[in-house]
């Protein structure tokens, strides 16, 4: 699904003073997907309808400061924010106990959400993302984003140089359609330009270090992690901590494959995932 077609398909929904897009597909287990930096749930596009075929009612949302959602200059964006507003949206959904899905950006979210109400999510599955601070490789671009200068490279950022860097952390090849809705949901309102305060994430991590790391390593409830193995963000070696803290969860690892397992290997991982979050 092409992203004018994804957005066709959703609505803005204001919550906490900020109008945040959202989509909801299908009907039976819920489950809620966070996608990550710097795109946008567009990235769901190929997971989403393996998930409603196997009978669950998925929600996806861009995060404050992405794709559709409200783009406010000038704000100080934070994962504790971001966890309130998905807090916010199931509340006014009616969500009970739910089911999560998270990726890159989306991982920080889904650990502080665990840290608030573990009991709540009943099964959590975990794609490519900074899991533990230390272990997280921002990319060049990224480390220039996140210093003094990222304001000013920002506003050099244009189509070009965007899908330079997100070739840089995909293994697979992904169509230049795709890598082109991915630069059109980042670059709407001038989205590039939130960037640098959107990495702020890096800072949230390292603050929030002890916190999160025990949230994903007390949480209780069946955990899958789907990975990409060559991702030089948060790859293969990742993996060995999360195998020596959490010997007890699903792994699913797709060879040859980056930091985008649902763009990259689409089909391998809607599968996974639709196994996972339809057991008994």
């Amino acid at each position: 699904m092409r992203y004018a077609d994804w957005i066709a398909g959703g609505e803005r929904v204001e919550l906490d003073g900020h109008r945040l897009f959202v989509r909801q597909e299908g009907e039976g287990r819920p489950v809620t997907l966070l996608h990550g930096f710097p795109t946008s749930s567009h990235d769901w596009a190929w997971t989403v309808p393996s998930l409603v075929a196997a009978g669950c009612r998925v929600t996806s949302l861009d995060l404050l400061g992405f794709g559709h959602s409200d783009k406010p200059r000038g704000h100080r964006y934070s994962i504790h924010e971001q966890a309130d507003l998905v807090e916010a949206l199931w509340g006014r959904l009616g969500t009970g106990p739910t089911m999560l899905v998270a990726h890159d950006y989306g991982v920080s979210v889904a650990q502080e959400l665990l840290a608030r109400d573990p009991g709540r999510l009943t099964r959590t599955a975990l794609l490519n993302g900074g899991l533990y601070g230390d272990l997280h490789r921002p990319v060049p671009v990224q480390r220039l984003l996140h210093s003094p200068l990222g304001p000013l490279f920002a506003r050099l950022t244009d189509e070009k140089r965007f899908v330079a860097g997100l070739r840089g952390v995909l293994s697979r090849p992904v169509p230049d359609e795709v890598l082109h809705d991915m630069w059109t949901a980042a670059d709407h309102e001038d989205g590039r330009l939130l960037a640098p305060r959107l990495l702020r994430y890096i800072d949230d991590r390292r603050v929030h270090f002890d916190r999160w790391s025990a949230s994903l390593e007390r949480y209780e409830g069946p955990l899958l992690f789907v990975w990409g193995p060559e991702d030089p963000v948060s790859g293969a070696h990742v993996l060995p901590r999360l195998r020596e803290r959490r010997p007890e969860a699903t792994f699913t690892v797709l060879p040859g494959v980056g930091h985008y397992p649902q763009v990259e290997a689409p089909e391998e991982t809607a599968e996974a995932l639709s196994a996972f979050l339809t057991a008994p």
